[in-house]
């Protein structure tokens, strides 16, 4: 069996390999510094089997599994991080391809738990979740608790600084859908709750800014989310001109 590592830090990547080894022993063992060289590797070997960082320089492990899911959407992937935010969870569920194997393991779980993980996931085609990912997948999902996937579409583009008219043109909704949800937004995120003078607060501003004291956004991910809106607006500006 061939197993790509893709890990940033040359400790944990050394760690992966031994108890990737002790697994599976026989199995031929690949690694890349980042997901920039991951992905490069992924694609000349064929890869089916991965276990990458999430958070990694050049290339995020969400975007090097976004690319590799993309032309091989039988790979079985195993997320391997430190992380445990809303932001990272979202991101990955957004992108897993429907029945692929996968997983999300915290770096503070045991040797064991790792052994475990990486034998169900790339030998019994499972998917393994941590139970800390899946408390806040469970949040996430809650209707009271949680935002929903376009609620926290619209936080991500209100963090970006767009406008309710552009919002609205982007996600394909009325500017009254738009507006009513940004309030179900400061509802859920508790800024009516915190007892501020409504003429002293920024609602807009309070909102980002609790999103990312609660980690339920981060710099990665606003990082692509800002790639991805210039991309729209670029289109959206060849469309008004072909237009006019």
């Amino acid at each position: 069996m061939d197993i790509l590592i893709v890990e940033d830090d040359a400790v944990h990547r050394s760690f992966l390999r031994d108890v990737i080894a002790a697994t599976l022993p026989g199995s031929s063992l690949h690694e890349a510094a980042d997901g920039e060289e991951g992905e490069s590797l992924a694609r000349r070997l064929g890869a089916r089997n991965v276990v990458v960082d999430l958070q990694m320089p050049r290339r995020t492990g969400v975007d090097m599994a976004r690319a590799v899911w993309r032309e091989r959407p039988d790979t079985a992937i195993m997320f391997w991080s430190n992380y445990a935010d809303e932001a990272y969870v979202r991101g990955v569920s957004r992108i897993v391809p429907p029945g692929a194997a996968y997983g999300y393991v915290l770096k503070s779980a045991s040797e064991e738990r790792l052994s475990l993980a990486v034998r169900s996931i790339f030998v019994e085609g499972q998917c393994v979740i941590d139970r800390e990912i899946r408390t806040v997948q469970q949040k996430a999902a809650s209707h009271f608790e949680g935002l929903s996937d376009v609620e926290y579409e619209i936080l991500i583009d209100l963090a970006l600084g767009m406008t309710d008219r552009l919002i609205a043109e982007r996600r394909g909704l009325s500017l009254r859908s738009v507006q009513n949800r940004l309030q179900q937004i400061y509802d859920k995120l508790g800024i009516y709750q915190q007892d501020l003078p409504a003429d002293a607060v920024n609602f807009r501003t309070r909102a980002v800014s609790l999103a990312l004291l609660r980690r339920l956004i981060n710099r990665a991910g606003l990082e692509e989310a800002d790639a991805d809106m210039r991309r729209w607006l670029e289109q959206r500006e060849r469309r008004a001109a072909s237009a006019g």
